[in-house]
């Protein structure tokens, strides 16, 4: 697209000079041969670069005629780059790409705001080659002397890319991210060879969810290293079925209980003081007693959408609790009432409401708590508040294993909580030993909810940025950098200093290979657009190869 502004005048000029003034292959002087000039945009205005290109004459050298530019050149911009690294830095803060194109506007800096984008990505590179750097890994992690895995994948499109992260759990740091097509066992064999070869330090533990395919990755890249199985993906796992059948039943008893909203409307008229249409019962009744029963009403209101995530959250047995005690006092509050008959009509209504919802699937919740009350104590005995050794946690959770293989022998156990308790067992025994790594090394985590969270704050920052509700496809395509550039942001600013590249060639392949998985899903969408024009493009493309 044609500029639709003129670009800027300078506003200062300055001179560069090549500090190596002899050649590197003969040692001979260097001539100059001609001057360029180049305009970078900067925060503190519009410069005019003047530089000289040298050149070695002796026609007997392996450099002879090629030029040498300037190496202080490096330090203003990236090559072929209209802005400098002060403003790629400024372009790097945590926040929406119009918020930076106004304050890049308001401080002087002629820029579009698509320009905007492609600075930020022009950040994440500069960001993801630094921390990538094998100086700086040292720098890092020799005085941390040790690091802990958490690997964990993002795959917000079924059939498209698999984007796995690898993290320090000790420092927070994100030591790699990488889209993979699949989830195949060798493509993660060698990406933890991958980041093992990048650490300058030994990998003590590894910590992840239960897949498969993961855990045989870990035992044949890093073998007789402790393997950590994240225990909140094992719960929610081993009691999936007893959480859908607390959330079956709070389902059912929302629906029953909704009926409170025509009482609500109803206190509304009479606190709106619109007589003309409030019914004729309930002109009487006071503001502040309209108030209580608005109230009760709003208790009711806030039971029902509170809802629960598996596996540790009992939202059914949390709603059928605290509907009972709603409904106990509201008969409280009608007897005490007294001869005040509108105020116990209005309260009775909202008790009917809840009393028929608890009656209707009362007989539904005792084989709910019976499971819950022994998931809740696995829950608490892998918590290990109390600091028991690992062979005590190991000896109080097979009580409780024990327990439930008993209720399946049991001829009184209900049939529900038998399939529950069977489920449970059995993923209990897929997981195995790979539960409680994390008690015989106190470094390791118990769960995986950390990288869990990163995750969500990217999910966060990417939907604040674009304004998509769902994950942007950037996210999975350029994630080998975003993931990289948007933690360590967080963690500590960057300046214009920090952003130059040490080695151009490692920008320029990082650069190539993203802009390439970009390239990948551009073609996915022309097919979609045009399937048949795509199709025969390819056919022709065929025919040319083969006739050469």
């Amino acid at each position: 697209m044609a500029r639709r502004t003129p670009t800027p005048p300078p506003t200062s000029t300055y001179q560069l000079a090549v500090q190596h003034t002899t050649c590197a292959s003969c040692g001979t002087p260097l001539y100059i041969a001609h001057h360029t000039h180049r305009t970078i945009r900067r925060l503190d205005g519009v410069w005019r670069l003047t530089m000289p290109h040298m050149r070695c004459l002796n026609s007997h050298c392996a450099s002879f005629r090629k030029l040498c530019r300037p190496e202080e050149e490096g330090a203003w911009a990236l090559p072929h780059g209209e802005f400098g690294f002060d403003v790629i830095a400024l372009v790097g803060q945590h926040r929406s790409l119009p918020e930076i194109h106004q304050e890049l506007c308001a401080r002087g800096v002629v820029i579009a705001e698509r320009t905007v984008t492609n600075l930020l990505a022009r950040y994440e590179e500069l960001v993801a080659l630094r921390l990538t750097d094998t100086d700086v890994l040292r720098q890092r992690f020799l005085p941390q002397g040790q690091i802990i895995l958490g690997i964990d994948g993002l795959k917000p499109d079924v059939g498209h890319e698999v984007l796995w992260v690898l993290r320090d759990c000790l420092s927070g740091e994100v030591l790699l991210a990488r889209s993979l097509l699949s989830e195949a066992e060798e493509e993660l064999v060698a990406l933890l060879q991958e980041v093992q070869a990048l650490v300058p330090v030994p990998i003590i533990g590894v910590i992840s969810d239960g897949q498969i395919g993961l855990r045989h990755a870990v035992a044949k890249a890093l073998p007789n290293i402790p393997h950590q199985l994240c225990q909140h993906h094992y719960l929610r796992e081993a009691a999936k079925l007893i959480y859908e059948a607390d959330r079956h039943a709070k389902k059912d008893l929302k629906a029953l209980v909704r009926d409170i909203r025509p009482v609500e409307r109803l206190m509304e008229q009479v606190l709106a003081h619109q007589p003309e249409i409030t019914p004729a019962y309930m002109r009487g009744l006071s503001e502040e007693e309209a108030r209580i029963v608005q109230d009760y009403c709003l208790a009711v209101r806030s039971a029902l959408t509170d809802d629960g995530q598996p596996p540790l959250c009992a939202a059914g047995l949390r709603l059928q609790e605290r509907l009972t005690k709603i409904a106990a006092s509201l008969q409280q509050a009608m007897l005490s009432g007294g001869s005040n008959w509108r105020l116990v009509y209005a309260l009775e209504r909202v008790q009917r409401s809840i009393q028929r919802g608890l009656t209707h699937i009362a007989a539904r919740w005792p084989p709910i708590q019976t499971a819950y009350a022994l998931v809740f104590r696995a829950v608490h005995i892998l918590n290990n508040e109390e600091h028991v050794s690992a062979v005590e946690v190991r000896r109080r959770y097979g009580q409780v294993l024990h327990e439930m293989q008993d209720a399946l022998t049991s001829p009184g156990t209900d049939a529900l909580v038998q399939a529950w308790y069977t489920t449970f067992l059995k993923v209990t025994a897929s997981y195995g030993e790979a539960l409680f790594w994390c008690y015989d090394h106190p470094d390791l985590p118990h769960t995986n909810n950390d990288l869990e969270h990163l995750f969500g704050s990217l999910h966060y920052h990417e939907r604040r940025a674009s304004g998509r509700k769902q994950v942007a496809p950037t996210l999975l395509l350029r994630g080998q950098a975003r993931v990289l550039a948007s933690v360590s942001t967080r963690l500590r600013t960057y300046w214009a200093t920090d952003l130059f590249p040490s080695d151009l060639a490692r920008w320029r392949s990082l650069r190539n290979a993203l802009d390439g998985r970009q390239e990948t899903r551009r073609q996915q969408r022309r097919f979609r657009q045009n399937p048949q024009c795509y199709l025969l493009a390819l056919e022709e493309r065929c025919e040319q190869v083969t006739r050469h």
